[in-house]
């Protein structure tokens, strides 16, 4: 059985930081996509960053970039998610994913087959 576990969510400060990690079970990292995604109560679901687990490939929404970092590490099955200078408008459910069949998509959650159950950050102003 696949599972996905995130950690690491919480509640910070404006410009303060955190790192999300997603740990995979019942496979291996090969050739897969590997995205965070987040939920903000009332809004669509959204790709924040996705990652290549062969050649380490990356993709940050607008929104994100120059703040966020994602990365993987194969031999541990795992993907994190560096978040730093967190605004307020960053609070969401955040959500790891695995699309088996490649980075086919960054920003579209329909391409991802497995997800985690999500970790809350909350940003306070």
């Amino acid at each position: 059985e696949v599972q996905l576990v995130e950690s690491g969510g919480g509640l910070v400060q404006a410009g303060g930081s955190l790192r999300l990690s997603c740990v995979a079970s019942g496979f291996t990292f090969d050739d897969d996509g590997l995205g965070w995604f987040r939920q903000a109560p009332g809004k669509e679901r959204e790709g924040v960053a996705c990652i290549s687990s062969s050649d380490g490939s990356t993709y940050y929404a607008d929104s994100v970039k120059g703040r966020f970092t994602i990365s993987r590490d194969n031999a541990k099955n795992t993907v994190n998610l560096q978040m730093n200078s967190l605004k307020p408008e960053d609070t969401a459910v955040y959500y790891c994913a695995v699309d088996t069949l490649g980075l086919r998509s960054c920003g579209d959650p329909g391409w991802y087959e497995y997800w985690g159950q999500g970790t809350r950050v909350t940003v306070s102003s």
